[in-house]
């Protein structure tokens, strides 16, 4: 493992449900946290990343997102799927509702100004305790969860590092650890 690293936090399929399930949708806040967590989670957004989302850089009918300028000032491009895309759809007409007018951040206070990193740290974490997640999360446990399953499905860690836009892959080598651990306890387990 690279030079002694933690392995990450993830969540399970679970967990993840679970946390999807916390906020109301009703209410506009809610809707809104709906649609950023479940973004964050199916594409590995860093938090500065989906707070600073602009309309502009999401093609609706493609499914296409430009993550523009993240980190080490590197566009990289992502993929959105159906359901993310009537997610987001379905947030944008009731943001020009409910907040004010059409705004130019996908993801903002309902006076229309764009969310602070504080915020959304601290609604990650309070929703994760109210969905009796025990584990210390963070909005960077919804990168890892993201990298951990799409590494899972795809076993292509150039796939998981081109989708985080990381420069480098030894960064990225991080998730393999995971899904090595999880082998070892499976094999462990195997045939007792």
């Amino acid at each position: 493992m690279a030079r002694g690293r933690k392995i990450p936090e993830v969540l399970t399929v679970e967990e993840q449900e679970a946390l999807l399930n916390q906020p109301n949708p009703r209410y506009p806040t809610g809707h809104r946290n709906k649609v950023m967590l479940k973004i964050m989670l199916d594409t590995g957004l860093r938090s500065a990343e989906t707070i600073n989302l602009k309309w502009r850089h999401i093609d609706l009918m493609s499914g296409k997102l430009i993550v523009r300028e993240g980190k080490g000032a590197k566009d990289r491009t992502l993929w959105l799927g159906e359901e993310n895309l009537e997610m987001l759809q379905a947030w944008r007409e009731r943001q020009v509702e409910d907040v004010r007018g059409d705004c130019e951040h996908v993801f903002t206070t309902l006076k229309g100004d764009p969310l602070q990193g504080r915020y959304l740290r601290q609604m990650v974490d309070r929703l994760a305790k109210k969905a009796g997640i025990e584990k210390n999360i963070s909005p960077h446990t919804l990168r890892h969860t993201f990298a951990t399953d799409l590494y899972r499905e795809t076993k292509n860690i150039r796939l998981v590092q081109k989708a985080l836009g990381h420069a480098d892959l030894s960064t990225t080598m991080i998730y393999t650890h995971i899904v090595d651990e999880e082998l070892e306890g499976a094999m462990k387990g195997f045939r007792k």
